[in-house]
C-alpha cells in the first residue's frame, strides 16, 4: 500500500519561504506522477505542482509559476517543494498525492494516493 507523508509546513511571513517534503513508501510501479495540491478554507483544491516519475516533466500552476520548485529524490522516494516569496493567499493545507497514470490533469482531484496534508499559513 502506497503512504505519502508529508513535513514542512508551518507559519511564514509573506515574503518567506519553505519547503515542503513528501516520502512516498510501498510505490512498486515504475511510472507515475506525484506532486502537490493544496485546499483552503472554503475553497476547491487547487493542483500545485507534480513531476513525472518518467522522464522529470513538472507541472506548475500559474499561481505559483515562478515561486516554487518541485524536485524529487528517487532513490529516497522524496519529494520536495520549495515555495519562495510566499503571499497569504498561499495559505491552505498541502497535501502530497500520486496517480499511478501519467499524463492526467493534475488539479487535486481524482488522486490514487493523498497523504494527511501539512497546514501552511502565511501572515501579512
Amino acid at each position: 500500500e502506497v503512504q505519502l507523508v508529508e513535513s514542512g509546513g508551518g507559519l511564514v511571513q509573506a515574503g518567506g519561504s519553505l519547503r515542503l517534503s513528501c516520502a512516498a513508501s510501498g510505490v512498486t510501479f515504475d511510472d507515475y506522477t506525484i506532486g502537490w495540491f493544496r485546499q483552503a478554507p472554503g475553497k476547491e483544491r487547487e493542483g500545485v505542482s507534480c513531476i513525472s516519475s518518467s522522464d522529470g516533466r513538472t507541472y506548475y500552476a500559474d499561481s505559483v509559476k515562478g515561486r516554487a520548485t518541485i524536485s524529487s529524490d528517487n532513490a529516497r522516494n522524496t519529494v520536495h517543494l520549495q515555495m519562495n516569496n510566499l503571499k497569504p493567499e498561499d495559505t491552505a493545507v498541502y497535501f502530497c498525492a500520486l496517480n499511478e497514470v501519467s499524463g492526467l490533469p493534475w488539479d487535486g482531484y481524482g488522486m490514487d494516493y493523498i497523504g494527511k496534508g501539512t497546514p501552511v499559513s502565511v501572515s501579512s
